[in-house]
């Protein structure tokens, strides 16, 4: 046998040895960041990284859409809203009701408004859908304007943290943590299996050539709406996750800024990669805190968009993607 059809029969067996080790980097970089995550409540403000969390989340359901499916929404603070104020109304308006009853109901209503939403909006394209999307969530922005239970400008406050499953008392910071992290992960892990799996692929097909993935028989349609409403129901999770952290549900949740802004975290971070949305969600949400608490807090937003165009110019796959290139670059 020949040198070359040595090479051709070893040839698989080094592709499966390189995916295998690749994977195993990729579950030691997986644990490390949960190891840290378990620690960080002793190492920062606890309220503070529950922000960080509650965004994340948000900005990687809403990376689902665009990164995977290619569909650009304008609406989904919509989503966040509505989780919030749902769970926001039945843990105040029900005190023996535990927070994740509150957590469920709250991403259920989210979930139920996706499918609606997607309806409305999903065979349109470009430009169009990411309309539609917008004055669908401004039409449920003056909802909540005027609906009683939200409490209009004023929000809902008090919102009570209660007991996690009778006994856990969510009063303390730590504790609160700890759920608020569980919640992520349940989140962050359904989007990375949502990614992977074969619908995941099919997704990413829609998104590159949308005519040839309906020529090879797949419902784009149907695919497409799935990706919407999945998205909807993990924005819905953050916003009710993000009431009973802060206690408070109210109107900057659904008003089409906060869908901006989680598309400038998704894009800073990183479009299309499972970490980007979270690396951009702590950028943005740190940088706000601290520009908050500087002279410059007048200037936050001025001061986020210059950043942004920066990084759009000279980072144009965002933090996250850049540096996978640069690893695949010099070390694969």
């Amino acid at each position: 046998m020949t040198q070359s059809q040595h090479e051709a029969i070893a040839a698989p067996s080094m592709v499966v040895e390189r995916q295998r080790r690749a994977k195993q980097r990729r579950t030691m970089f997986y644990l490390a960041l949960i190891a840290i995550g378990l620690v960080a409540p002793f190492l920062a403000y606890p309220v503070f990284l529950m922000k960080i969390l509650c965004f994340a989340l948000f900005a990687c359901a809403f990376n689902l859409l665009l990164g995977y499916a290619g569909l650009l929404s304008f609406g989904h603070a919509a989503f966040l809203a509505s989780g919030g104020y749902v769970t926001g109304y039945l843990l105040a308006s029900y005190p023996g009701l535990t927070p994740e009853v509150g957590i469920i109901a709250g991403t259920f209503s989210a979930t139920l408004l996706g499918i609606l939403f997607g309806v409305l909006s999903i065979r349109r394209q470009g430009i169009y859908f990411a309309m539609v999307t917008l004055a669908l969530a401004q039409l449920m922005f003056f909802v909540y304007i005027q609906a009683p239970f939200t409490g209009g400008e004023d929000g809902l406050h008090g919102v009570p943290r209660g007991e996690l499953l009778g006994f856990i008392d969510l009063s303390n910071n730590i504790a609160m943590y700890y759920f608020v992290f569980a919640i992520f992960l349940f989140g962050f892990a359904l989007i990375q299996r949502a990614v992977h799996s074969p619908f995941g692929q099919v997704l990413k097909a829609i998104r590159e050539n949308e005519p040839r993935a309906v020529s090879l028989g797949y419902n784009v349609d149907a695919y497409k709406l799935l990706a919407f409403v999945l998205s909807a129901a993990i924005a819905g999770l953050a916003g009710s996750t993000k009431t009973v952290v802060f206690q408070l549900a109210s109107l900057t949740d659904a008003h089409w800024h906060m869908s901006g802004e989680v598309i400038l975290m998704t894009l800073l971070g990183g479009v299309g990669t499972l970490l980007g949305p979270v690396m951009g969600a702590s950028l943005v949400i740190s940088l706000q805190h601290i520009l908050a608490q500087s002279p410059l807090g007048n200037w936050v937003s001025v001061i986020l968009g210059l950043i942004f165009v920066v990084c759009v110019l000279s980072f144009r796959s965002g933090i996250v993607g850049e540096l996978g290139k640069m690893y695949r670059k010099n070390f694969k």
